[in-house]
């Protein structure tokens, strides 16, 4: 599968990418990342993580030129600190961290991201961990639901009407279920699918997305080494980005690092119209003092 990676020249620019230098890409996805890391580097190597075993398995086949430059590692953002020391690494020059949710997974149907193809209500980034959208759709009380899609999901007109409406449908076992579910309920106001924030609500739960982005962030200063090691991280949602912005701003009101980008960083046109996935992507970076 083609991959295209989003603000790929920003983030090696970000980075300052050192042909002997230590990288670690928290988010290898299909390696698109990985690859122009590794294609950078001579004597140095980059740590390629990623929770999901299938993207993993798909990175190695499309970065294979560079195998030598690359170490892999299956983890979740709180399990970082084991990917360096497997590695003997304190320290690394540059972390990368892209937080959106890769193509492969929204258009494998039988992963259940997504309601483009019908498939089963899974979104699971990991297949070892055990909850599944499924259940938290067919488990939760109505309350716990629609405080789920109002917070993580961000909709803050319907919720109450989609968790009601999704109690009532139940079981639900597929995302084509879910969304005509949701559909019927609400009525569409915009482009958007009215299940979109939904189906962002139920990812971020199953996978503890929000308490890892946490986790990352509060580790990002160790894992970089001091008086010049960097760190750049891409945003999708609003509620990902504000959490960066804050924790970088607090990091640089501490003395800790300098903001890299003041202002926000975000495609041009040109990206944009090359891949539309990347329209909403925001880049910050930090270095450390």
């Amino acid at each position: 599968m083609e991959h295209i990676p989003v603000l790929l020249n920003e983030c090696l620019d970000g980075l300052q990418v050192r042909p002997d230098g230590v990288y670690l890409d928290c988010t290898c996805g299909l390696g698109g990342h990985t690859g122009a890391i590794a294609s950078q580097l001579t004597t140095g190597f980059v740590i390629s993580n990623d929770r999901d075993e299938e993207s993993l398995a798909k990175a190695k086949e499309n970065t294979a030129a560079y195998a030598d430059r690359i170490r892999f590692h299956h983890g979740r953002f709180s399990e970082l600190p084991k990917a360096l020391s497997e590695n003997g690494v304190k320290a690394v020059d540059g972390v990368l961290a892209d937080l959106g949710v890769s193509r492969y997974q929204l258009t494998t149907a039988d992963r259940g991201f997504s309601f483009m193809a019908d498939g089963p209500l899974d979104m699971r980034m990991s297949r070892s961990q055990e909850t599944t959208a499924a259940d938290i759709v067919n488990f939760s009380s109505p309350l716990e639901l629609g405080q789920l899609i109002a917070t993580l999901g961000e909709e803050r007109r319907w919720w109450r009407r989609i968790a009601e409406a999704i109690v009532r449908g139940r079981p639900v076992h597929t995302t084509g279920q879910l969304a005509t579910l949701i559909e019927r309920a609400v009525p569409r106001t915009s482009r958007l699918h009215p299940a979109t924030q939904t189906f962002q609500a139920l990812r971020l739960a199953v996978n503890r997305e929000p308490e890892e982005l946490d986790a990352l962030l509060e580790w990002l200063p160790s894992a970089v080494k001091p008086a010049g090691g960097r760190a750049a991280v891409i945003s999708f949602m609003s509620l990902d980005d504000r959490k960066v912005k804050v924790r970088f701003q607090s990091l640089a009101k501490a003395g800790e690092v300098t903001l890299i980008n003041k202002k926000v960083i975000v495609p041009g046109d040109e990206e944009i119209r090359n891949n539309p996935a990347s329209r909403s992507a925001k880049l910050r970076v930090f270095e450390k003092l």
